[in-house]
């Protein structure tokens, strides 16, 4: 085998090249200097390979395509990547614990896992992050920046896989299956959670109380029982939440928003899991059974407070006079009997009510509406 001799040296990092055309593009990396610019967005570029692979992304060409499912790409590295997922090659290892990868990137992510690198920081608020990408994304957290945007409902995403992901909820497609039960799902990270359901896994553990979580998010939730922190305030109220998603919830509340909309009666709900506790009311579905008395529920919650009529178990206890409840709703209630507080007011006559029952009853006072008929009359 014959070896290249370099007589093109670089007079800034004194690189070699066996070429004056490669010295010459390399130049371009010291100099900055990009001479080829895109007639259609006016984006500049040093090579002009890099101007053609450009023009691909506004003509949507994709000339290259893969043998076995034919994908196709705008760029010959995007399909030489994509086909080590179909032969599993994975040339690049890690020297510190020889995970291996099938991108050159993806390992140089993976090393900063190691040297606990973040060279990359956030001008806003100085976070850092050990890869440039997930600095662009956290940006737009700042900006409030969507640039990715559904065609089908306009919806705008600060993240591409964020868009792909929802794209699923309109497709219905569920690409990512149960090997035990056969269960799809949208998201690859939705599966992971739900295999741990069959292995009972409980990878996360709290480092202060040392109880382990199936779920990350589940333990950084946790955590702030110990932090006593409640990172989410409203804007509009100044309720705190300890997860976002609860703070979104309850703006929904006060906005009255309901995006989540049954397919069978159009009803519009403000969480996704009241809109899939609903479809079981049209499928009259009752997947969760108690052992016990073969009694049937539509809710895994429902059976697990019906198991305590058969245990007499009662572990959601009173602070004041120790009184147990079998259900955390009904402490609740009863803590009200101690505090006297009536969160529940009548909007006619500013009566307080205790419970949102007591309200209900209340409220046919003014109504005169008498929805009870007795079937002998």
């Amino acid at each position: 085998m014959h070896t290249r001799v370099k007589l093109f040296e670089c007079g800034v990092c004194i690189k070699g090249f066996s070429r004056k055309s490669n010295l010459k593009r390399h130049l371009r990396m010291h100099t900055k200097e990009k001479p080829f610019p895109c007639d259609l967005c006016k984006k500049e570029f040093s090579l002009e390979s890099h101007l053609t692979a450009r023009l691909r992304t506004h003509t949507r060409e994709k000339p290259f395509e893969c043998d076995v499912c034919s994908k196709g790409f705008s760029q010959k590295w995007n399909l030489k990547i994509h086909l080590r997922m179909h032969t599993k090659e994975k040339p690049f290892a890690c020297g510190v614990c020889s995970k291996r990868f099938s991108q050159k990137c993806n390992l140089n992510t993976h090393l900063r896992t190691h040297t606990r690198e973040k060279s990359f920081e956030c001008d806003v608020c100085s976070k850092g992050f050990s890869q440039k990408s997930t600095l662009k994304t956290h940006l737009r957290t700042h900006t409030k920046e969507k640039p990715f945007v559904c065609d089908l409902c306009n919806k705008g995403f600060s993240e591409k896989s964020t868009l792909k992901t929802h794209l699923r909820t309109h497709t219905r497609e569920k690409p990512f299956e149960c090997d035990v039960c056969n269960t799809g799902f949208s998201h690859k990270w939705n599966l992971n959670t739900h295999l741990r359901t069959h292995t009972r896994e409980k990878p996360f553990e709290c480092d202060v109380c040392y109880r382990r979580f199936s779920v990350k998010s589940t333990l950084k939730t946790h955590l702030l029982t110990h932090t006593k922190e409640i990172p989410f305030p409203c804007d509009i109220c100044s309720k705190a939440f300890s997860r976002r998603s609860h703070l979104k919830a309850h703006l929904r509340t006060l906005t009255k928003e309901k995006p989540f909309a049954c397919d069978v009666c159009s009803k519009g709900f403000s969480e996704k899991s009241t809109l899939k506790t609903h479809l079981l009311t049209h499928t009259k579905e009752k997947p969760f059974v108690c052992d016990m008395c073969n009694k049937g529920f539509s809710l895994k919650s429902n059976l697990t407070t019906h198991l305590r009529t058969h245990t007499k178990e009662k572990p959601f206890a009173c602070d004041m006079c120790n009184k147990g409840f079998s259900v955390k709703s009904t402490l609740k209630r009863h803590l009200l009997t101690h505090t006297r507080e009536k969160p529940f007011e009548c909007d006619l006559c500013s009566k307080g009510f205790s419970q949102k029952s007591q309200l209900t009853t209340h409220l046919r006072m003014h109504t005169r509406e008498k929805p009870f008929v007795c079937d002998h009359v």
